[in-house]
Order: C-alpha cells, then structure tokens, then sequence
C-alpha cells in the first residue's frame, strides 16, 4: 500500500493572506512589532508556538504560547468574514478524489494546523472521507521533526519506500527526510523552489495535473 502524505497550509489551502492579517492582529494586540507578510509566511506549516518563537527570535516560550492562544482566539472570530479565504488551490480536488480512487493509496495529512481546524477545512471542501490518517501537532511534534510522518506509517502500515509527503514548504521536506520517505515539493505554496530542492525535494511539480503520475514514478522505485 502506498502512504501520500500532504501538508495543507500552502499545498492543499491557500492561506496566506488569512494568516499573514491574524498574525499582524495578534502582535499588534500584545504590544510587538507586527511581523511583516513575508515574515508570516515563512512560517506557515510550523505548530503555532514554533512559529511564534520564530517570529519573536527569542526562546520565552510563555509568550510564543499566550500569542499562540490569541491567534488561535483571533482565527476562530474571524471564521464568519473569512469565508471564501480558504479556498483549495486549483487541481487539488481533482488530483485528490484521482488519488483516493486509487485501490493502493491511502492518503493523510501532516500539517501544522490543529486537528479543530483540520476536520473544519476538511468537512469544508467535502474532502474529509479522503483521508485515512490526520496528523497535527495536537499529538505529534512541530515540523520538522518527523513525528508526524513515522505515526502516520505506524497507523497504516505503509512502509517508508512506499510513503511520500508533498508540501511546500522547507519544513515538510526536511520532515520527510528525516522519516525516510520520498518527498515531493510544490511550487505554488510559501517557499521558493530553490529551497525545497536544498531540503531535499525528490522532485517538484508545478501543478496538480501533474501529482499523480510523479507520485507513481517516485514510490515504484
């Protein structure tokens, strides 16, 4: 069976701006220099407190998590004008129900989002019955460690020559690296090609048409 892993933030959901606007309320509303939307971006696909102590540059861990709650707080009031800001990126849908048809794929999720936020987005986009397995931070460590990858295996099985993770973002690629498995980068998210390849990326793709053959040449080798 083969395991196809994909991040959401930058990969599956356009984000950005949402986040880049939540970020900018939650440190004007504690008092700090507002991170620029270029700054909240590289960011994207860490667990909230990682990528508020990035944005801070310091190691006060009690700040990174009382931010962490007001973003989230933040987000979660702005569920209501937000609508129609999460959108999937063009081909997504497509590319998933493709693979889900597939009778030797499973596919999951890694991302740094909380689970809350992955079943909403999920049920959102009628996509929730594509995935067999969720992993978040709610239960794994931040990208890049490769806890979320090793679980994700555990839980179904699949062997690490046979898993793949697509994402966007350096986090993603390092993560599937240090879990051993294929990686996949994606040139439409958060970080630029020339990264992705110097995390690791086994490959990128420029679009989803393009996913599902990658995907099988990478994982019959």
């Amino acid at each position: 069976m083969k395991l196809v892993m994909f991040d959401m933030d930058g990969t599956l959901i356009d984000t950005a701006s949402l986040i880049s606007e939540h970020m900018a309320t939650t440190f004007a509303g504690a008092g700090l220099e507002v991170p620029t939307p270029a700054q909240s971006r590289r960011v994207i696909g860490l667990s909230l407190p990682q990528a508020m102590l990035q944005l801070l540059g310091t190691d006060d861990i009690a700040l990174a998590d009382k931010l962490a709650e007001d973003y989230r707080a933040h987000y979660r009031a702005a569920l209501v004008s937000s609508e129609g800001r999460e959108g999937l990126f063009p081909g997504a849908r497509q590319a998933l129900d493709v693979l889900h048809d597939r009778e030797d794929m499973l596919l999951g999720i890694a991302t740094g989002k909380g689970l809350h936020g992955v079943h909403r987005l999920t049920q959102l986009h009628g996509i929730a019955e594509h995935f067999s397995t969720l992993q978040t931070p709610d239960h794994n460590p931040s990208k890049p460690h490769p806890g979320m990858m090793l679980r994700a295996m555990a839980e179904t099985g699949a062997d690490k020559d046979r898993t793949v993770i697509i994402g966007d973002t350096t986090f993603d690629m390092e993560m599937g690296k240090a879990a051993g498995t294929k990686t996949i980068g994606v040139t439409w998210g958060y970080h630029h090609p020339d990264e992705l390849r110097g995390a690791g990326a086994d490959v990128l793709v420029d679009r989803y048409a393009d996913l599902p053959a990658v995907i099988d040449r990478l994982l019959e080798h």
